[in-house]
């Protein structure tokens, strides 16, 4: 086939989420002529930024450096919301704490020192942010108050993300390829990399460039790779994002001797709805999504308690729960909630495709949950609520301190009693986001090989970069990653072809 329709492209992104965009956008910016390919159709364009809520975790001090990337912030706003603050020091803590102090030094340390600069680039470039109201902000005291260290996130949610990122594109004059996945890497004799093989509407290309840019996901949507690396059942775990994000980048950059770094057997896994489709939809989003958990308890087949609900806010165990929830028999739990609580879940609790109980007393509930030893569950849930600390009140906003003493797991905060009808519950299964797995990449975005060494002409963004997230993962992180290593690639790509 012709690869006339390709042009002489100085620069390849694969992919066309936030990372690739990104990487695209700032090779563009840098004097390079840049094409994207993407191998989802237009319809399902955009890898897992789409399916995201937007969220995005960056270092600010104050309302004013909100306002360098929310514009519209008003001045009744910046006086009457306590937004707080997000330190470098904060973030720090939170991706050391996180990820029990794994992260690589470098790497984190970029992404923190320069969050706040991508995402005022990023608004300069035409994405919109809007104040996280919704989903990281509770009204106390008749004044709504930021938690959580998340305050900023894209207008639109994932959605409005990638649309805004792939208008700017196209006034740049980066062309965006649909149906187009990348196969392989082409290189030369001195092992530069110097361009694709593609598949083009099913037809097979070759697209020959200086530079590319991997940025094209991890293997959340592997099925078969999901079980080499993860382990065991987790072929059986429903994917939250793209069906299209199967591993092909990581093999390709595997292929031409990239070292593999990070943690394969790690990812980011959450409470889903239990019968959500095994691939994300994007006309519900992220809304299969159920993490208003720390306000009331889960139990399993056994109706048992499992996990401590509070631990920490949900930004910080969200992530690591699905796996949880996987292991447990059946592969499912039950998130239970009394009248006092319901007012309060978030707004994915009322969409229509949501698998849910209610009942007016304890014991009606039980009997509903199904696949569960409802007379252990009932048990459960009377010791439960002897156990609660009632003479501790209750602050969603903070780390409360209101606990259980003397269960076999603690709860820790935002201990309920659960005791005031109607009672509603939800069951959910783990639903995969993206792997912790990927490729070694320099600080500048290169991808390094097995002896430490660059590859000529090769980057990497995004999921695909391995190292920064272990066992678990502060929300918000994912996107402002792939828009930070994402810029620096593009950047440097562009670079190293003027060199």
């Amino acid at each position: 086939m012709s690869t006339n329709i390709f042009g002489n492209p100085d620069v390849i992104v694969v992919g066309a989420g936030n990372a690739a965009a990104c990487a695209a956008l700032a090779a563009r910016e840098n004097g390079a002529s840049v094409i994207m390919l993407e191998a989802a159709p237009v319809e399902d364009c955009g890898g897992n930024s789409r399916y995201t809520a937007g969220v995005m975790r960056v270092v600010f001090n104050g309302v004013d450096d909100l306002s360098q990337i929310i514009p519209d912030l008003t001045e009744e706003e910046k006086k009457s919301v306590d937004f707080g603050t997000y330190t470098t020091d904060q973030y720090f803590d939170d991706m050391g704490r996180i990820t029990q102090y794994r992260t690589d030094p470098d790497l984190c340390e970029i992404l923190i020192s320069r969050s706040f600069e991508t995402l005022v680039w990023m608004r300069k470039k035409g994405v919109k942010f809007q104040a996280s109201f919704g989903r990281q902000a509770y009204k106390v005291g008749g004044k709504f108050k930021f938690w959580g260290g998340l305050a900023a996130e894209t207008w639109g949610g994932g959605p409005g993300l990638v649309e805004n990122e792939h208008k700017a594109c196209e006034r740049e004059g980066i062309r965006i390829f649909y149906e187009t996945p990348a196969i392989a890497l082409l290189t030369d004799d001195d092992g530069q990399v110097c361009g694709v093989k593609a598949k083009h509407k099913g037809r097979n290309v070759e697209i020959r460039a200086k530079a590319v840019v991997l940025a094209c996901g991890g293997f959340e949507s592997n099925a078969e790779m999901r079980t080499r690396y993860l382990g065991p059942n987790w072929d059986l775990a429903k994917v939250r994002g793209t069906r299209y994000n199967t591993g092909l980048g990581i093999k390709m950059a595997l292929a031409v001797g990239a070292l593999p770094y990070g943690h394969w057997s790690g990812c980011h896994a959450v409470g889903w709805d239990l019968n959500a489709p095994p691939f994300g939809d994007l006309a519900v989003g992220d809304n299969f999504q159920k993490h208003s958990y720390p306000w009331g308890i889960m139990v399993n087949a056994r109706g048992e308690r499992f996990v401590d609900e509070g631990a920490d806010f949900r930004n910080f165990t969200y992530a690591k729960y699905g796996s949880v929830i996987l292991s447990q028999p059946g592969m499912f739990a039950w998130q239970i909630f009394d009248a006092k609580i319901i007012p309060i879940l978030r707004d994915e609790y009322r969409i229509k495709q949501v698998t849910k109980v209610k009942a007016d007393t304890l014991e009606e509930l039980v009997k509903k949950l199904d696949g569960v030893d409802a007379e252990a569950c009932l048990r459960e849930i009377a010791a439960y609520n002897r156990a609660v600390r009632t003479d501790i009140a209750f602050n969603p906003a903070i780390k409360d301190g209101r606990r259980t003493e003397g269960l076999k797991i603690d709860k820790t905060n935002w201990a309920n009693l659960i005791d005031t009808p109607p009672f509603e519950a939800y069951a959910v299964t783990c639903g995969v986001t993206f792997t912790f797995g990927g490729v070694k990449i320099s600080t500048d975005g290169e991808v390094e090989d097995t002896a430490g060494k660059p590859i000529p002409g090769l980057f990497a963004a995004g999921e695909m970069v391995g190292g920064l997230f272990y066992h678990n993962y502060p929300g918000g992180t994912g996107l402002t990653s792939g828009a930070v290593f994402g810029k620096i690639a593009g950047t440097s790509a562009a670079a190293y072809v003027r060199k």
